[in-house]
């Protein structure tokens, strides 16, 4: 595995490849890499001929200081995984060489960013999509790879690439959970032990509102959920909303919405857990 922290020694690698018709899929993440992430990585494996992986914890995407200056890091673990699951280059750039100006473009995704994550994490999406498009200009990748539990955010890169007529496919890889339902992620090994066994309870509230959504309402199924979240003294709910999947916005009726979904934001102590659930309910199956 090639390693690289300077743009312009990775452009220089990834033109020669392309001058080779070689395809290029790319995983952006910001380390702490779990199964979830390399599932990422053996997927783009399969469909492109170099795989391409960033590590990059990017502070403009945070809104609270305190949860980037915690965000794990464990690099050199980091690329002895990547070397055993067949990344081909890696990407690891610092602070200063991805932003050698403090970064000040602002974008605009209309109604997709003004909700859920939006609403609860001001100027997060921005961040994101000031980082995302610029590795997109550095890799210029023919495929990249995101995982569904940051659902929210997937929609908006997919808009990003569109207002940007961007010559870029973005796959959409399913959760990867852990045995007992909680969906893997970098924030995971910041809880103690006895929040990691509560945890799952997330996912099984989730999975009972798709099955109550079968004979209840859409307001009757967030109740219930707010409800046994609330009953969990461990557990601090930031949000919870049933959206459409495709508009991110809050239906009130299931006929509001041929592919609903289920999204919470769940605090345990300073550590924010975010899952969703696609719901099959009796309108979206008609």
């Amino acid at each position: 595995m090639q390693i690289f922290t300077q743009i312009a020694d990775i452009k220089t690698a990834l033109d020669f490849l392309k001058k080779e018709n070689l395809s290029i899929g790319f995983v952006p993440t910001m380390g702490a890499l779990h199964v979830g992430h390399l599932s990422l990585i053996e997927k783009a494996k399969t469909e492109n001929d170099i795989v391409v992986c960033s590590i990059f914890v990017n502070p403009v995407q945070f809104n609270n200081k305190e949860d980037f200056d915690k965000y794990p890091v464990q690099d050199d673990v980091d690329i002895e995984l990547l070397k055993k699951n067949a990344c081909d280059i890696l990407f690891i750039p610092t602070v200063k060489e991805m932003y050698p100006e403090a970064p000040n473009e602002n974008f605009s995704f209309g109604q997709l960013e003004n909700v859920m994550e939006g609403a609860f994490r001001p100027g997060h999406f921005n961040g994101v999509a000031i980082v995302v498009k610029k590795l997109f200009e550095i890799i210029k990748p023919d495929k990249a790879y995101f995982g569904e539990k940051d659902f929210q955010q997937l929609m908006i890169i997919l808009a990003l690439v569109k207002q940007f007529n961007l010559d870029i496919e973005i796959v959409l890889c399913a959760i990867i959970r852990e045995p007992d339902g909680l969906a893997l992620s970098s924030r995971n090994v910041r809880l103690t032990e006895h929040q990691r066994a509560i945890a799952p309870q997330i996912y099984a509230l989730l999975k009972n509102c798709v099955e109550h959504s079968v004979i209840a309402s859409v307001a009757e199924v967030k109740e219930e959920f707010i409800l046994k979240i609330s009953a969990i003294s461990e557990f601090k709910l930031d949000y919870f909303e049933i959206a459409d999947e495709n508009s991110l916005q809050p239906i009130s009726s299931w006929e509001d919405s041929k592919s609903p979904r289920a999204f919470a934001a769940i605090f345990m102590d300073n550590v924010r857990l975010i899952d969703n659930m696609k719901i099959f309910c009796n309108f979206a199956k008609s």
